[in-house]
């Protein structure tokens, strides 16, 4: 019961905190283009942009989308995600990037690389533009 109670309250001052997501820790104001997921090089343009309000959005293979980051940083967690429904010749890359995007689950940034991350050893690499 302890532990349960301890858990409440650094939860809930992690709530009082303010601004935890990507943004504050160096992915604003930048257009970060994914390289490649799991090693291999994404051939397709996909794109993110993160505000201070915890949103991400920017261009899939194919459609625009939006998502809410749910986890503070490191931590990495979004959904649902919201995309326009245009049909295009690459919606299997739109497809591994919904994906890739879903499974990740930490996050770590840098001045010109983002790296997406979960424990099964999955990753997204993006570069800043």
């Amino acid at each position: 019961m302890i532990r349960l109670i301890a858990a409440f309250a650094l939860l809930l001052g992690t709530a009082c905190a303010g601004d935890e997501s990507l943004a504050k820790y160096g992915a604003s104001d930048k257009v970060w283009v994914l390289t490649e997921i799991d090693g291999k090089a994404f051939t397709a343009r996909a794109t993110m942009e993160f505000d201070n309000a915890g949103w991400i959005k920017g261009q899939a293979p194919c459609n625009r989308y939006s998502v809410k980051q749910k986890a503070p940083y490191p931590w990495f967690e979004v959904g649902p995600t919201m995309a326009t429904k245009m049909a295009c010749p690459d919606l299997a890359g739109e497809n591994a990037f919904f994906k890739a995007l879903s499974a990740m689950t930490l996050s770590e940034v840098g001045n010109e690389t983002l790296i997406l991350s979960n424990d099964d050893g999955a990753t997204m690499v993006f570069k800043s533009k």
